[in-house]
């Protein structure tokens, strides 16, 4: 038995506006250098755990968390688009494993996924079917959401899952760190957005599709130009998180609101629950060491872009 970890922010605008050179060039090293990683671990199974941006999930039913056994991948902004290589009793036992352990996750067949999954296995692993792969979709965007307590007891559920399968198991938080694009808030939405919110953004025409791209792509454009366009980013709070990460003291978010997060590093900010539920099922492993600690703002891609591994010191 063994196991690894790789946390990785993602963004859809790779490709679309990118930040200087440099700077693009020190992202996508440091990805490289993460896929030769897990390429050496060779891992058996994949936990990956990511956000959705109401892309597969909706208001017509939102839950908290839920447990691919089987998914797809829509391939917005260019991202891979196809089947994900599911293992189905797997994964049926873990949601099985988690539910029984206090955690109410849903189940979903054929989840729909988004950049958000698919990014960090375009980008650390290559293919969406290259390892079987469990997807944990965590809500980060529709309130009422899910508390970073919540999220770190489902972590530890399904980390003690995975430490009783012995099999070399990646795990993979997908998301963050602090940023706000221009999702709306189903409160304040006019009537045709509250229809997608609800569900009608499951299947999107190619024209609204690409009307969202550009959308978000222009405001990355603002957001350059004015970083009062949007939520500034929190380098602070970002580097706060990736302290509590890197030490194990994460349970202090467990006093922490979601309110407070929104307040002080953007909305699309709770994404990093993806983060503390990786690190949270690597705990069940036993003690971590972290490493390859990668922080930068990058406003072209509104975010503040972060990268962390770690490996159980028992493993």
């Amino acid at each position: 038995m063994s196991v690894h970890l790789e946390c990785l922010s993602h963004t859809p605008l790779l490709g679309h506006f990118d930040p200087p050179a440099p700077v693009l060039e020190e992202v996508l090293s440091l990805q490289r250098a993460a896929r030769d990683r897990i390429a050496a671990f060779d891992p058996e199974l994949v936990v990956l755990f990511s956000p959705d941006h109401f892309n597969g999930f909706f208001y017509n039913v939102m839950p908290s968390f839920c447990i691919g056994t089987g998914a797809h991948a829509i391939g917005d902004f260019d991202s891979l688009a196809g089947t994900l290589n599911v293992p189905f009793d797997l994964a049926t036992d873990c949601a099985a494993a988690v539910v029984n352990d206090g955690i109410d996750a849903a189940i979903s067949h054929d989840m729909q996924v988004d950049h958000g999954t698919a990014y960090p296995l375009q980008h650390l692993i290559g293919a969406l079917d290259k390892y079987p792969v469990i997807p944990v979709f965590i809500n980060s965007v529709a309130k009422p959401l899910p508390t970073f307590k919540r999220a770190r007891l489902l972590g530890e559920a399904v980390g003690r899952w995975a430490a009783s399968t012995g099999k070399r198991v990646l795990l993979i938080g997908s998301g963050g760190l602090s940023h706000q694009p221009p999702v709306p808030e189903y409160a304040s939405a006019p009537e045709q957005v509250r229809k997608s919110l609800d569900g009608a953004g499951y299947t999107l025409s190619p024209e609204d599709r690409a009307a969202r791209t550009n959308r978000t792509i222009a405001a990355g454009k603002a957001f350059v130009q004015d970083r009062n366009s949007l939520h500034p980013l929190n380098p602070a709070w970002d580097n706060g998180f990736l302290d509590m990460l890197e030490t194990q003291t994460y349970e202090q978010l467990d006093r922490v609101s979601n309110d407070l997060v929104s307040q002080v590093a953007g909305r699309s900010t709770h994404e990093v629950k993806a983060w503390l539920a990786a690190f949270a099922a690597l705990s069940a492993f036993g003690p971590y060491r972290s490493s390859h600690r990668y922080y930068r703002e990058i406003p072209e891609w509104i975010a503040g872009f972060g990268a962390l591994s770690a490996k159980s010191l028992g493993a």
